[in-house]
């Protein structure tokens, strides 16, 4: 695939769990920011979570865009609006809320009727 090819398409990751794409989100929120989720009917009748990135000066290129996506496929996760990140003396707190708390990084959830086109076809 030349160089060309390669910058125009999102390139999907498919992350192991929900925790990993919330360690991604919340990087980029605690670094400054703006980053949000996005959530949309699977092919399996699941839900797809989603956030797009960029991998910077990827060779020749400005940047790769990514997209890290996880896949619900028992819609386990439920119908919260926000992913609240949260760090302490006992571990990695990770959930899905339908507010946010203090003291939590609360990543927005935004739910889309459908796939965007511009997504590729595996996710």
């Amino acid at each position: 695939m030349a160089d060309e090819q390669v910058g125009e398409k999102l390139i999907p990751v498919k992350v192991g769990s929900l925790r990993d794409l919330a360690r991604i989100a919340a990087s980029i929120v605690t670094l400054g920011q703006p980053a949000y989720l996005v959530r949309f009917p699977g092919k399996d009748g699941g839900k797809v979570y989603g956030i797009i990135a960029v991998l910077r000066d990827y060779y020749k290129l400005y940047g790769l865009p990514m997209l890290y996506y996880y896949v619900d496929s028992g819609n386990e996760l439920g119908d919260g609006s926000y992913l609240l990140v949260k760090l302490d003396d006992q571990g990695e707190h990770i959930e899905v809320s339908h507010a946010t708390r203090p003291g939590w990084v609360a990543i927005p959830i935004i739910n889309l009727a459908e796939k965007p086109s511009f997504f590729p076809e595996e996710v």
